[in-house]
């Protein structure tokens, strides 16, 4: 290869590994900044009036956020959104907040029944089956999870038999509305690319939630602050079956 070849194939490869860079830097830069949203979103919804029960804070496992789904195509009533997931440390579930690991959702027509084309989602996962269900593979809420709309406002009395038993509660706020709204047939997944992107290092959902302590990245500390300031302690009585 003559020098001028070999040049020219020196610097195809710089470029190519700048490149590559560029875009890998820029997706880390896309996934932190959508953690650093979903503890913007946590904290609103924690702070209007009305919102979610603290009892159904202080009893849940983990906290799903889900900033701004949109729909797949106008008329479809597909929806697409990601965000995180975070629980509380310890193998009961019962320590201070942990690392939150990436999650997405697909599916479901709850775009269109809100009539938004945007929408933040909480969802709160209430026993330990309904977390090992979500560690795994992809699911679908109403199948492998059980799922219900879940109860707002100050207390939980006027919550249904259903909410009382799911797994997984959930929530919608889109135009400045807040309320409890069915999920059924959406599928949830652990987004172990962008948790890749977030912590520099491939990690599935399940040693983020299980393994060893992590440290939390910074785009996600306010999202566990939030939840530690307002849920320290895990108060959920698992002889009633939670």
């Amino acid at each position: 290869m003559s020098r001028r070849h070999l040049g020219l194939a020196l610097c195809l490869v710089v470029a190519s590994a700048t490149v590559a860079a560029q875009n890998k830097e820029k997706d880390q830069n896309k996934e932190q900044e959508r953690l650093a949203a979903c503890g913007v979103v946590m904290s609103e919804v924690l702070n209007v009036p009305d919102n979610l029960p603290q009892e159904i804070l202080d009893n849940a496992e983990c906290v799903i956020v889900i900033p701004s789904v949109t729909k797949v195509a106008l008329g479809l009533g597909g929806s697409y959104g990601r965000g995180a997931m975070i629980c509380r440390s310890g193998k009961a579930f019962n320590g201070s907040w942990g690392a939150p690991a990436m999650y997405a959702i697909d599916g479901g027509s709850f775009g269109l029944q809100i009539g938004a084309e945007s929408t933040d989602l909480v969802l709160m996962v209430m026993n330990p089956r309904g977390v090992d269900a979500l560690l795994g593979s992809k699911i679908k809420l109403g199948g492998e999870a059980s799922a219900a709309a879940g109860p707002k406002g100050r207390n939980i009395q006027a919550a249904t038999d259903a909410s009382m038993r799911a797994e997984i509660l959930s929530y919608s706020r889109s135009r400045g509305l807040f309320a409890g709204i069915s999920l059924e047939g959406t599928s949830l997944r652990p987004d172990d690319d962008a948790t890749e992107q977030v912590y520099g290092r491939r990690i599935t959902a399940r040693q983020v939630v299980t393994g060893p302590a992590l440290i939390v990245p910074a785009s996600g500390q306010a999202l566990v602050d939030v939840l530690q300031k307002r849920a320290p302690y895990n108060q959920s009585d698992r002889t009633g079956g939670r």
